[in-house]
Order: structure tokens, then C-alpha cells, then sequence
């Protein structure tokens, strides 16, 4: 039988440590313990989210396809078990429990100021106790059925997707999370099982811990409820996706008041540390192309081409990495074309050297916050281990990051052809 390993992470540089413990039973523990804090925060993960539709383990032979949207679904249905419903469970602790699911992960969490052992005790024992029947998962079609046309009557919603749909070709991240009435509708108890299996294996999640919390306690309470399962040694494979786009524009129509926009533009995919720095290196870019004193951001604004909601957002994961500018203007096509010039002139002469470094510091500030901030800790436990990173990688990268760096990504990856305008327009 494999033994736990307990190791303390430290980063001289920020003087911050965190508990990693390799549990015997497979699973990947993370635990901030935070003096001074009253309260705790808990996510409990899979890396599995609404992109992970084709998947094999040791024991199969071929990979599989289920239906888009089985993620979030089996999210829905880890609530429910053969008692009560876990939300009256937390409600006898005090605590706060929520859960998500992206396009990578599935996360379960909750937050509480007291008892969190027994909040963590409910926490790793339902997500650890699947219930379905043919009965509850019929129910559950319609009640998804309803947020996913909701979502289809969300224009900020609509406009992102489309935006995807204009970059890729085949990857599914371009398909809503919670997948289509059809979809859905083929979804099964013995499905919903066989996915259950594969991606809540232990050997495939994270929990983390922060805030008023002892990592011996944590320790206990693990030894206690998981329950040791062997590496199925899951992969995921996704389809071939050519770095072409679909289209260059996509225009919609909603009731809205003024006309939103997206540019996004496809660029390369990485993993791991390297999809961190580029993470990093592109947020930076497009902060310093679009500052608040540069050129492009002044004259649009002079012009009454974007208002305060014109921003910027990169959206990265498994094997795919996009640029986003977005924002309202009367003229979308115009907006575009000043971002393209913008664009040009810094490939060619080169980012504001002055506004790099200030938005690096500002970067680099920022994080270090959030390491006294509990849910921000919890977090960011749980997303650098299912990135195959540390929170401490990034404290490394933003130290280092320089401008010639920021050029390059700039002059290979942001490029005209690779980009695509998704519009949404007023209903008339």
C-alpha cells in the first residue's frame, strides 16, 4: 500500500508556505494554514470539465465519446444522494457550499467562520457517494434543459460563444458548458456512472484548504473518509484543430441597448508552466496596448468608439489559448481597425517600455494580495495544481517577465489573420 508524503513549500522571496500532502489513497492535498483568520474555504476538484468528452483509461482499449454538457450535469447530480440533499447538511454547519464546473475542472467548495471539520467531513464524503436513477436524471434534463435557454438568452453569453464558434474548428470548447437540449437528452444514469468513475478517481482530483484550518486535522479527516482507488490512468485526447479560423465576423442580434463586441484571437495552445508564462506575457500585453494613457484607449475614447466597458481578457486552458478585446461601441469594424493599427505599430516599434514595467508591478502587487486573502488562497491551491504548476510559479515568472519577451508573443501570436469580430447588435 502506498504511504502519505507531506511536504512544506516555501517562497523566500514572498516569506509564504503551503502543506503538499500525496495521500495514500491517490489524492493531491493542498493546505494554506493562514494565522490570524477567522474563517476557511475548501474546494474539493476533478479535472474534468465540459471539454473532456474523449477519454480512455488503462483498461480500455479505445477512447470514448460521450454527450457535450455530462460534466456539469453530473455536477448537478453529486448533490443529490439516496438521504437528503447535501445543501441541509451544510445547513446544520453553518457553512456556505457552492460548486462549478469550467470548460477544465468540476469543483466542489464551501466557506465557513466555524466547525469546518465537519463541513470538510460532508464536503469529502458526498462528493465521494454518486446517486443517480433513471428518475432523478430525467428531472434533472428539464431543469438543465431551462438554464441552458436561459443562457441562450444571455447576449454577453451568446456573443462569447460565437466568438469561439469563429476561432474553432472542431475543439469543443466552443460548445456551452452545460451542452445543447440535444445533448443532454442522451444523457444516462449508466453514463453518467461510467464518467463519474473514470474522472472521480482520487488520482485525478485536488483538495485545498485555507484559512483557520491545521493540516493534522485535515490529515485525519482524510485518512478517515477517501477511499484508496487505483490509478486508472486516465488520458483525454481532443480533435485535431488547425490553427485557421472559422470566419473572421459573426454578427447576432438581441434585445440590448448598444452594440457589443468581441475580437478574439486564436493563438497558440501550451500546458503547464509554459501556458503560464504565456498566460502571463499575453495579460500584460494586452493590458499595455489597451492602458487607460495609451494612444488606441485615449482616441477611441475621444472619438465615443468604446466606453468604460471596453476590456481586455485572455481564456486559456487544454489546447487552447485566446486573446480577447470586448466592450460596446457603435461602430465594431472601426474599433477593430484601430486595434489592428495598434497592433502593427507595436510589432514594429516595439510595447511602451514604461507601462510594461508599471503593469508588471502592478501584476506582481496584486498576487501578492491575494496570498492574505482565503478564498483567493484556496483557489489558487487548486488551480496551480490542476495546471501542473504552484502559486509560486507565477510569484517567479512575474519577477522575470520582460518586454523583449512581450514583443515576441505580440509579433508571432497577434496577427490580423488569426483573429475574429463576434457582434451583437440591437434587435430592431
Amino acid at each position: 500500500m502506498a504511504e502519505t508524503k507531506i511536504e512544506r513549500i516555501t517562497c523566500p522571496q514572498i516569506g509564504e508556505q503551503y502543506t503538499y500532502i500525496k495521500h495514500k489513497s491517490g489524492l493531491s492535498i493542498y493546505v494554506s494554514e493562514m494565522k490570524g483568520f477567522s474563517t476557511t474555504e475548501a474546494l474539493f476538484g476533478t479535472k474534468y470539465g465540459s471539454i473532456n468528452t474523449q477519454f480512455k483509461t488503462k483498461q480500455e482499449p479505445d477512447f470514448c465519446c460521450v454527450p457535450e454538457g455530462i460534466a456539469h450535469y453530473l455536477e448537478h447530480k453529486l448533490f443529490e444522494n439516496e438521504d437528503c440533499d447535501v445543501f441541509d447538511l451544510y445547513a446544520k454547519t453553518g457553512a456556505n457550499a457552492n460548486a462549478f464546473t469550467s470548460f477544465d475542472k468540476t469543483c466542489y467548495l464551501f466557506s465557513c467562520s466555524s466547525h469546518y471539520k465537519e463541513s470538510l467531513e460532508i464536503l469529502l464524503s458526498f462528493v465521494q457517494s454518486p446517486y443517480f436513477t433513471v428518475e432523478s436524471v430525467q428531472k434533472e434534463q428539464g431543469i438543465i434543459g431551462q438554464e441552458i435557454k436561459m443562457c441562450n438568452d444571455d447576449p454577453s453569453w451568446r456573443i462569447f460563444f460565437n466568438m469561439l464558434q469563429g476561432l474553432f474548428h472542431k475543439h469543443p470548447v466552443k460548445i456551452d458548458i452545460a451542452g445543447t437540449i440535444e445533448s443532454i437528452a442522451q444523457i444516462t444514469p449508466e453514463l453518467l456512472y461510467r464518467c463519474y468513475n473514470t474522472f472521480y478517481n482520487l488520482h485525478n482530483m485536488v483538495l485545498s484548504v485555507a484559512g483557520n484550518c491545521k493540516v493534522e486535522e485535515v490529515l485525519e479527516l482524510a485518512d478517515k473518509l477517501l477511499k484508496p482507488c487505483e490509478n486508472m490512468q486516465l488520458e483525454c485526447i481532443f480533435p485535431e484543430e488547425p490553427m485557421e479560423i472559422v470566419r473572421a465576423e459573426t454578427v447576432d442580434s438581441a434585445p440590448i441597448g448598444t452594440t457589443m463586441f468581441v475580437l478574439g484571437y486564436k493563438c497558440k495552445p501550451a500546458s503547464g508552466l509554459e501556458n503560464l508564462r504565456k498566460e502571463l506575457l499575453a495579460t500584460l500585453t494586452l493590458q499595455v496596448l489597451v492602458h487607460i494613457t495609451s494612444p488606441l484607449y485615449q482616441e477611441m475614447l475621444k472619438e465615443q468608439l468604446i466606453n468604460e466597458t471596453f476590456s481586455v481578457e485572455v481564456f486559456n486552458g487544454d489546447d487552447f489559448f485566446v486573446a480577447m478585446f470586448e466592450g460596446e461601441s457603435n461602430d465594431p469594424y472601426a474599433v477593430r481597425k484601430r486595434i489592428f493599427a495598434a497592433i502593427a505599430d507595436a510589432a514594429k516599434h516595439g510595447l511602451n517600455e514604461t507601462l510594461f514595467e508599471n503593469s508588471r508591478k502592478n501584476a506582481y502587487g496584486k498576487l501578492i494580495m491575494k496570498f492574505n486573502n482565503v478564498e483567493s488562497v484556496a483557489n489558487m491551491l487548486i488551480n496551480a495544481a490542476m495546471s501542473n504548476v504552484t502559486p509560486f510559479d507565477m510569484v517567479n515568472l512575474l519577477s522575470s517577465l520582460t518586454i523583449a519577451e512581450a514583443n515576441r508573443w505580440l509579433q508571432e501570436e497577434l496577427l490580423p489573420q488569426q483573429a475574429t469580430l463576434s457582434i451583437m447588435k440591437n434587435k430592431d
